[in-house]
C-alpha cells in the first residue's frame, strides 16, 4: 500500500488496545491496532493532532466503543486510495454491513458479482487500512466460524460481542 508523503497520523487508546489512525489531505486512510498485521510503516508521517479527519476518527471510536452510536464513518470522508481497484470495490461493500450483522466472504464476493473470487475477496477483507469503520470485522467464514481478522481473532470477537452479535 502506497501512502502519500503528506499522511498525518496519531494514536488512541481504546479498550482493545492502542490504535492507530491516519489521514491524508482527502480522508481518514487508516485505523488500525498496534502490531496488526499490514500496518504500514508510519515513522516517516508526521504526527498530528488538529487533523479534522483524526480527530473526527477518534470521537467516533471513542462513541463506538462507549456503545454511543452505530453509525461509525458516514460523516467522515475516507481515502481507500491506498487499495488496488479491486480491494477499493471490496471495501466499499464492506461499509454496506449494517452494526449488528455478519456476512460472509461468499456473500462479499457474490454481491459484487465476483462468485468464484472468495479467496480474493478474503485477501482484500484483511488488507482493510480502515479497520472497524470499514467493518471487516463482521466478516465470518461460511460455516460461521470467525475467521482470519488483522487485529487478531480475540480484537475481532470483541468487536462482534460489542455490537451484539453471538458468536
Amino acid at each position: 500500500m502506497n501512502f502519500p508523503a503528506s499522511t498525518v497520523y496519531t494514536t488512541m487508546m481504546s479498550p482493545l488496545g492502542m490504535i492507530i489512525l491516519s489521514a491524508t489531505d482527502i480522508g481518514l486512510s487508516g485505523i488500525w491496532f498496534d502490531g496488526q498485521k499490514h500496518l504500514p510503516n508510519y515513522a516517516n508521517w508526521q504526527p498530528s493532532s488538529r487533523n479534522a479527519y483524526l480527530l473526527k476518527a477518534q470521537t467516533s471510536l471513542t462513541a463506538y466503543f462507549a456503545k454511543q452510536t452505530k453509525d461509525l464513518g458516514f460523516a467522515i470522508a475516507l481515502d481507500l486510495h491506498t487499495g488496488t481497484v479491486f480491494q477499493q470495490q471490496v471495501w466499499l461493500a464492506l461499509l454496506k454491513i449494517p452494526y449488528g450483522r455478519t456476512v460472509t466472504y461468499s456473500a462479499i464476493s457474490q454481491y459484487m458479482g465476483a462468485p468464484t473470487s472468495v479467496r480474493a475477496v478474503a485477501g482484500a477483507v484483511g488488507r482493510n487500512p480502515i479497520s472497524i469503520m470499514v467493518p471487516c470485522h463482521r466478516v465470518i467464514g461460511s460455516n460461521g466460524t470467525l475467521t482470519g481478522y488483522a487485529g487478531g481473532l480475540d480484537r475481532k470477537l470483541a468487536l462482534l460481542q460489542l455490537e451484539g452479535i453471538a458468536a
